[in-house]
This record gives C-alpha cells, sequence and structure tokens, in this order.
C-alpha cells in the first residue's frame, strides 16, 4: 500500500497514512475519465437554443407574385428560408443532451483520476479541516501553508463555514464524500478532480472515497 504524510493546517507533518492501492494506484482508464467529464459537461447543458422553421414563422399564405410573366424568380412564400424573415433550414430545437454512465464506469475513472493525483505527488491528506467562524483568510492560510494554489478541498461532510469560507478564493473549490450508515452523498466529480491541480483532502475523507470506490 501507498503511504502519505498526515499534515495540518499549518502544514506541519502530524503522521502518516496508508492508501488502499486498489483505489489510489489503480490502472489508467483514459477512456472511462474522457467519458465522465464530457458527462458532466453535457448533462450541464441547458439545450433551450431554438429557432423557427418555415412551418412555425407567421405570414406567407399566399404567393408574393404570379408565377410566370413578372421577369422575377418563382416564390411560393414569404416565408421561405431565402427571405429575410423566413424560416431557419434545419433549425435547433430545444433538446436533452445528457447521458448516463453506470456506476462500475463512474467508479473506474474516478479511480483513475485519484490515482494519477497520488503519483503525481498532489494528493495532500489534512488530519482536519475545519474552522470556527466563517473566515477566507483561514483557509487561504492553510492553502499557502501547504503550497497548494489551484486546489479541490475535499471534506468529510457538508461543512459550510469550510464551504463559504473558500468562496471567495480564485482557483479553489470545495467537494465532500459523506458516508452515513447506509447512506452515502458526495459533490466530487471526475472533472473537478482533472480541473484543480492538487488535492487537499480531510483524513476522513480518505476513508470514506475507500468505502464508497473500493
Amino acid at each position: 500500500m501507498a503511504k502519505v504524510s498526515v499534515k495540518n493546517m499549518e502544514g506541519k507533518e502530524v503522521g502518516s497514512m496508508e492508501l488502499n492501492d486498489a483505489i489510489f494506484a489503480a490502472p489508467q482508464n483514459e477512456h472511462l475519465v474522457h467519458m465522465a467529464v464530457t458527462l458532466q459537461l453535457a448533462n450541464k447543458r441547458q439545450g433551450t437554443q431554438k429557432a423557427k422553421t418555415r412551418s412555425e414563422v407567421s405570414g406567407g399564405g399566399r404567393k408574393p407574385w404570379r408565377q410566370k410573366g413578372t421577369g422575377h424568380a418563382r416564390q411560393g412564400s414569404t416565408r421561405s428560408p431565402q427571405w429575410t424573415g423566413g424560416g431557419v433550414v434545419f433549425a435547433p430545437v430545444p433538446r436533452d443532451y445528457s447521458f448516463k454512465m453506470n456506476k462500475k464506469e463512474k467508479a473506474a475513472a474516478m479511480r483513475s483520476v485519484l490515482s494519477s493525483k497520488v503519483s503525481e505527488d498532489k494528493f495532500i491528506v489534512v488530519d482536519e479541516i475545519n474552522v470556527d467562524e466563517f473566515k477566507t483568510k483561514k483557509i487561504a492560510s492553510m492553502l499557502n501553508a501547504l503550497d497548494a494554489k489551484k486546489a479541490l478541498i475535499v471534506l468529510a461532510d457538508a461543512d459550510e463555514k469550510v464551504i463559504k469560507s473558500a468562496a471567495n478564493l480564485e482557483g479553489v473549490k470545495t467537494a465532500f464524500v459523506k458516508v452515513d450508515e447506509a447512506t452515502v452523498s458526495a459533490t466530487i466529480s471526475v472533472y473537478d478532480v482533472l480541473k484543480y491541480d492538487t488535492v487537499v483532502i480531510a483524513k476522513k475523507a480518505v476513508e470514506n472515497i475507500e468505502e464508497v470506490y473500493a
């Protein structure tokens, strides 16, 4: 098993922790990682673009001029696509861009990106991440001590004080992985793990990840 040092919020080493190789030393699967990222971006799309086809544009119920003898090209309606104000050919319509991955595929993609962060030494375990009050300065101080600028902070619970304290920091995002009896709730995603340079994670959150993705 891979061994990583555990630090406190001041950046000092306070112990070590063994990581489960099945999760943090998993083989890389670029295809599933690509699918997971595409899924998240596609699911965010609103798909609300719309333009009218010639059947939806008002007017144009009669020929603008007779068929022959005017010197103009024949025309059947002013709502044809070649007319200003006419309909659009193959006009876009509202649609749903989302698609699904099964649980095993999502888990394999998550194991791949977490393993890559561990192998790159971009995975920092902190014994506890908490603040007594809503203070952005405290989270900024922790990240400076850990030398983590563009960071994803992963918590073991939806700690509102930490989440709001980190919200104003540029290049920083919070996520959590919570296991409560038989219930699992998580906001961590493959896209975010890839997007941010460093993963700063609470020790308890590592244990939760091992329980969820094992």
